[in-house]
């Protein structure tokens, strides 16, 4: 099992819509993540700074092709139309790399 940490800025303006939508996240989304190998995912917000707010991702991988598996997400066309929602309400880092709309972050510590 493989843990993984993101951030990104949430929109003030977008903040009730994405939250809303993760009230109601629809089941055929919750199928893609469990079918992709993810388990024991969680999204956090938080003001990080006056009026900028930022979600935080965490989640555990379980599968043996993370690079695959995330591949296999990204063509679902459903995954595709709920990311078509949820992205206007995003705004990614500008330190993100190449390529990430979430930015990964580095594990420093854990403790079971």
């Amino acid at each position: 099992m493989q843990r993984y940490g993101s951030v990104l800025e949430l929109r003030k303006d977008k903040m009730d819509e994405y939250k809303q939508l993760h009230r109601e996240v629809w089941p055929e989304i919750l199928k893609m993540i469990k079918e992709c190998n993810i388990r024991n995912y969680s999204i956090y917000l938080g003001e990080l700074e006056k009026e900028r707010y930022y979600l935080f991702s965490y989640f555990e991988y379980v599968g043996d092709d993370f690079d695959g598996d995330m591949g296999k997400m990204a063509a679902d066309p459903m995954t595709q139309k709920w990311w078509d929602l949820c992205k206007p309400c995003q705004r990614p880092l500008e330190t993100r790399a190449e390529g990430q709309w979430w930015m990964d972050m580095e594990e420093v510590f854990h403790c079971d």
